[in-house]
């Protein structure tokens, strides 16, 4: 199983919290956030991670040197950001499998990944996306599936009493994706999934795991707490 892990971004709304370093490296509970989904990763038997590095890539890099994990660790780094889109299609030019899962190294879904796996292959899906049932929200865009999982509109961000969200995490066929010929640097949200939905091809996998995604300083904050208990052993 080989997962990318997107670990590029800026975190410019933690900046006042963790100071400028990668979001994946915001300490909680005295080791950075990285190190719980890398916990996470090895719990769902995965057997190779590929990093997609851009923003103080050397503050990671360091951090993997000092680091013995059960699985393969690779990197791939953006000179210049390159998207969304574009970072996931650098990692995956590195990858050996013909599926494989991608995940954001700001956000924490506990979805049963091999599960996943399975279902993205019996759909013989071009991308599969881990949905999380979220109430009261405004600060993610809804996803729309029909009885057979297939997902059928991306709808933007808007108050919504419930509904699934994208929780961050893809299992991706890279013949189906490489085959769309997409640009260098673009946005996997809205240059690929947006635009390919109509085809038909993408389908959503519902997961009721525990959810957080760091991106702001009140769930870092609560990421404190919940991993206490969470990995408490």
């Amino acid at each position: 199983m080989e997962c990318i892990v997107l670990a590029g971004g800026l975190g410019t709304r933690l900046q006042g919290v963790i100071g400028a370093y990668p979001k994946c490296m915001a300490p909680v509970n005295g080791l950075p956030f990285l190190h719980y989904l890398f916990v996470y990763l090895q719990q769902q038997k995965c057997t190779r991670v590929i990093l997609s590095l851009g923003f103080k890539h050397e503050v990671i890099t360091q951090w993997l040197d000092t680091q013995n994990w059960p699985f393969d660790i690779d990197y791939v780094i953006e000179v210049e950001p390159l998207g969304t889109g574009g970072g996931i299609q650098r990692a995956l030019e590195q990858s050996a499998e013909k599926d494989v899962l991608v995940l954001n190294a700001d956000t924490l879904f506990r979805v049963e990944l091999p599960a996943m796996l399975d279902f993205h292959r019996q759909q013989n899906a071009a991308t599969t996306l881990a949905l999380k049932e979220m109430h009261h929200f405004n600060r993610y865009g809804i996803v729309r599936i029909n009885e057979g999982n297939q997902i059928v509109s991306f709808e933007e961000k808007k108050f919504q009493e419930t509904g699934l969200i994208n929780g961050g995490i893809y299992a991706i066929n890279k013949k189906a994706f490489f085959d769309k010929k997409l640009l260098e640097r673009f946005s996997f949200e809205k240059q690929y999934l947006e635009l390919f939905v109509a085809e038909k091809q993408f389908y959503g996998f519902p997961s009721d795991g525990y959810f957080i995604d760091i991106g702001i300083p009140e769930d870092y904050s609560k990421a404190q707490q919940d991993f206490k208990t969470i990995f408490e052993d």
